[in-house]
């Protein structure tokens, strides 16, 4: 693609090598406070943000929020679990795409049958079997990305080397938009006939502390 050469794709392809994800053996096996809790969760996963020198993961306000919305379950005298720690992974990496209420929709299933020893199943191995299918992932993505930056690299031949610098990388960007908006639109239309399945009447209610979701935008995602 004449946008900025293959140098663009190959830098995207080396940090989609660079994905990781907590394992639970980083996690220390002692109950944590909210502080220690927040620095953890900073230290593990601040290259994965836009900006690791500004950004964020997790307040104290947002977890506040969550065992407020039941998307976590509550600390025992103000401490932390190291479940606790593998259930707030699992928020940060669904908030970007999912409201309040759909995260709340599919874990809190899992809380209340896998947290604290509630199953023969424990919730760290829940976790490391669905992490070890993303890993299997990033090779597919890899090989998709190449397609449609190639098919982004055809489109416009007809127009000025300028302008067709900057209509081919808003083909690049339309393309992968359209596949984030599909793949949004399917979880939310699983989760919903999730939600009917448990209910006649339909969804569950929301949540009943809306204050992240005013702050995050419609979505309830983390601006």
């Amino acid at each position: 693609m004449t946008i900025s050469t293959e140098d663009l794709l190959n830098s995207i392809l080396e940090s989609l090598d660079r994905i990781d994800y907590v394992k639970p053996e980083d996690i220390p096996n002692i109950d944590l406070y909210m502080d220690q809790v927040t620095t953890l969760m900073d230290s593990k996963l601040k290259n994965s943000t836009r900006n690791p020198d500004g950004d964020k993961i997790l307040t104290k306000t947002m977890i506040n929020n969550y065992a407020k919305n039941n998307l976590l379950p509550p600390p025992v005298k103000k401490k932390y679990s190291k479940e606790h720690v593998l259930i707030l992974i699992f928020i940060y990496y669904y908030k970007g795409v999912m409201s309040i209420n759909d995260i709340q929709t599919i874990l809190q299933p899992i809380t209340e049958q896998y947290f604290k020893g509630r199953s023969d199943l424990a919730l760290e191995d829940i976790y490391n079997e669905v992490f070890s299918l993303e890993r299997e992932e990033v090779e597919v993505l890899k090989k998709d990305l190449v397609e449609k930056f190639a098919k982004a690299g055809q489109t416009f031949q007809e127009t000025e080397e300028e302008e067709r610098k900057f209509l081919q990388l808003f083909s690049f960007v339309c393309m992968l938009s359209f596949d984030v908006y599909v793949k949004k639109l399917l979880i939310e239309k699983l989760l919903d006939a999730y939600s009917a399945e448990l209910s006649p009447k339909g969804k569950k209610g929301q949540p009943k502390n809306t204050k992240e979701t005013a702050e995050n935008g419609p979505s309830g995602n983390n601006a």
